[in-house]
């Protein structure tokens, strides 16, 4: 799925709820295949703006697993995309879940390098609101000026982020 309008929206208590259904939906299809179902991303923070896309990271044991949760997944409409470049973290999209909120869904093993990337910077963002201020101000100033334009979004957010990821002890 990609992003072709950038809008930054105020911290909805609604998106627990929103992650709470799709939660419920993971865990039905993937039963034990599935260590784990985790809230990331901004949507997951308190306080925090962000595009009203809530990001999923569904986390299994290992890759040998990765098979049938790519079949059963597909069972209840996700399509495998491989990991798009990023290493330790598999993506998934959908086309027609109206019953759902936006959502970006990945499949991580236990180990994966991303699944600990997105969990420090989540926790570190839960536990910093200055941090989540200045954050969220980035963001709303970037999507002000790249309404249009996704990479630009992000390039103007990118110095923020790795500023963040060095205080909570990641490389950028």
């Amino acid at each position: 799925m990609k992003t072709t309008h950038v809008v930054v929206l105020p911290y909805d208590p609604k998106w627990k709820d929103d992650f709470t259904a799709i939660q419920a939906e993971l865990e039905a299809a993937l039963g034990d295949l599935a260590l784990g179902i985790e809230h990331v991303g901004s949507t997951s923070v308190e306080g925090m703006a962000a595009k009203p896309c809530i990001d999923v990271d569904v986390v299994i044991p290992d890759n040998s697993v990765l098979g049938e949760v790519i079949e059963r997944l597909a069972v209840i409409g996700y399509l495998h995309e491989g990991n798009l470049g990023i290493e330790g973290r598999e993506a998934f999209r959908y086309t027609d879940k109206p019953d759902l909120q936006l959502h970006h869904l990945y499949v991580c093993p236990a180990n994966s390098k991303e699944l600990h990337r997105h969990r420090v910077f989540r926790e570190f963002l839960r536990q910093n609101p200055e941090a989540v201020k200045r954050y969220s101000a980035v963001k709303e100033q970037a999507a002000r000026l790249f309404p249009e334009d996704i990479e630009g979004y992000m390039g103007y957010k990118a110095p923020c982020i790795e500023e963040l990821y060095r205080l909570c002890g990641l490389e950028p």
